[in-house]
């Protein structure tokens, strides 16, 4: 006997069948459902209360022929539309047509759609319903939700995916699902459930680990810091073939090691696996010692491992290159940094916006401005877009040098223009006019600053708010002021004080009131 369709709406259960013309009419009305539909309580895959007939339907739509909707179409539609339980709608509607059944796609578009939203009810609605559904399904469908359900913390259910591949799927999990499985209980620190998870994929599966599920876990102890457990793994890895240590295996141990300090022990091991076990190093491992090197003090060593790499066929990077300019400049190497820039540019390579903010950066502190401006010049003519924190370097260097007025216009211009600059520039930039004693230009930062919704800190308000008091600038003040409670700013005792006596001795009457109203209100609210 066929089984029947069946669309559940809250704990009811009913079978239903649409014409053609009332499936057209339903599937037109889940698109052009009004925006106050998203204001209504979710509701789970299958919930239509028994006896409610659609409505009636009006003359074009009787006189429009139905067009019948394809899995591509239903997909398409699906993957567009913002509310889950408006796609959930489509999805259930369309499978009412005669002759449609879902596919493998379109359950894995609306599972995704549904967990993505966290909407796990349904999720777990739609796979009851897949039990009874004959289409193959593949198990990318479920190493799918075992993300979703690590991202909101349910680990338990991750496992559980897991578990369902095999009845789904009709065969056994891949290696693939069993390390998608594993990293996501070794990331999220859920070892218990770890161990739980491999010791069952070996007695239900019959599955011993390869290479890349023993890597999960050096990388969890490394990453902890535990390398005697790293190395206890490593040496199991080693009595199998399928799961002898490859070269990432090696690259995490090193990394390790270089994290930890025992640059020396890296360096062994290095050499012991390219002698030993004849894996011949890439680009990423070498990164991982010149790094390593160069955060330890070493930059020398770090350059001999540099050369080293390019005398043995290894052609260095974008991120070797940055690690090296990085070392030197830590060190005050500059012209030594610029020799590697140079021959980076030699090999065709083009300086990332890292690169370029790490040089600009090492010459504002080493206080040469106009090399430090140059190369932002050359990092714009290059084609390389500065970020937030390449601006907030070059004003920060700028208010260093007392430049505040090129600052300034940096500040006020620069947005207009397409870049964006975070909270970090103006506060910067505002801290040093005030310890700079610049009165009026902090004064036109500050309103410049919250015109655009950024808040100075607690601190740097008040001390703005004093230094217009002590510049005789009580107007200033309490305009400043007002505008600082606003964002919900709470002046210090001392702050309060200081603008009082200011507007008084200047005999400001109304400033005065003002200020005594909201100062009767902040102690209303406390």
């Amino acid at each position: 006997m066929p089984i029947r369709k069946t669309v559940l709406k809250g704990s009811n259960f009913f079978k239903m069948r649409l014409s053609s013309t009332n499936l057209h009419y339903c599937y037109s009305s889940a698109r052009t459902l009004s925006s106050s539909s998203s204001s209504l309580p979710w509701i789970s895959p299958l919930y239509y209360r028994k006896g409610n007939p659609p409505p009636p339907l009006d003359e074009h739509e009787i006189k429009t022929k139905p067009k019948f909707i394809t899995h591509e179409r239903a997909i398409d539609m699906i993957v567009h539309e913002k509310d889950p339980q408006r796609a959930l709608d489509i999805f259930n509607r369309v499978s009412e047509q005669k002759g449609f059944n879902h596919n493998s796609s379109t359950y894995a578009t609306i599972l995704h759609k549904l967990a993505k939203a966290r909407k796990f009810k349904g999720v777990e609605a739609i796979l009851g319903l897949l039990k009874y559904e004959p289409c193959g399904l593949n198990e990318g469908i479920f190493t799918n939700l075992m993300k979703h359900y690590s991202r909101s913390c349910m680990h338990e259910k991750v496992v559980e995916m897991f578990d369902l591949i095999r009845p789904y799927v009709r065969d056994r999990p891949s290696l693939n699902a069993v390390s998608t499985c594993l990293n996501l209980l070794v990331e999220s620190d859920r070892i218990d459930l770890a161990r739980k998870f491999l010791l069952n994929a070996k007695k239900c599966h019959k599955m011993k680990p390869n290479t890349c599920v023993f890597n999960i876990l050096v990388k969890y102890h490394c990453k902890r810091g535990d390398l005697d457990s790293a190395f206890e793994v490593v040496e199991e890895m080693k009595k199998s073939k399928p799961s002898y240590p490859n070269l990432i295996t090696y690259t995490t141990l090193m990394n390790g090691l270089c994290q930890g300090g025992r640059l020396k022990d890296a360096v062994d091991l290095f050499e012991g696996m390219i002698a030993k076990d004849h894996i011949v190093p890439d680009a990423l491992m070498y990164n991982v010692l010149i790094k390593g090197f160069c955060q330890g003090g070493k930059v020398d060593q770090a350059k001999k491992i540099l050369d080293f790499m390019k005398n043995n066929g290894c052609c260095p990077n974008l991120v070797n290159f940055t690690s090296m300019m990085n070392g030197f400049c830590k060190e005050g190497r500059i012209e030594e940094a610029m020799e590697i820039f140079e021959e980076l540019k030699v090999s065709g390579m083009k300086l990332d916006a890292i690169g370029y903010t790490t040089l600009i950066n090492f010459f504002g502190r080493a206080g040469k401005l106009e090399e430090a401006l140059l190369l932002l010049k050359e990092m714009k003519d290059e084609g390389c877009k500065p970020d937030a924190v390449t601006y907030k370097v070059v004003i920060e260097s700028l208010c260093r040098e007392k430049n505040f007025n090129e600052a300034l216009e940096m500040l006020e211009k620069l947005p207009y223009e397409g870049a964006y600059l975070d909270k970090a520039s103006y506060r910067i930039a505002l801290n040093c006019l005030c310890s700079s004693g610049e009165v009026e230009k902090a004064a036109w930062l500050l309103s410049l600053m919250l015109g655009r919704g950024f808040v100075p800190h607690y601190g740097t308000s008040n001390t703005v708010l004093v230094l217009l008091c002590e510049a005789g600038r009580a107007d200033d003040a309490v305009t400043a002021l007002l505008e600082l409670l606003e964002t919900g700013f709470k002046p210090e005792v001392k702050t309060w004080e200081t603008l009082l006596e200011t507007v008084c001795r200047e005999r400001k009457l109304l400033p005065t009131f003002v200020l005594l109203d909201r100062l009767t209100e902040d102690v209303e609210i406390r």
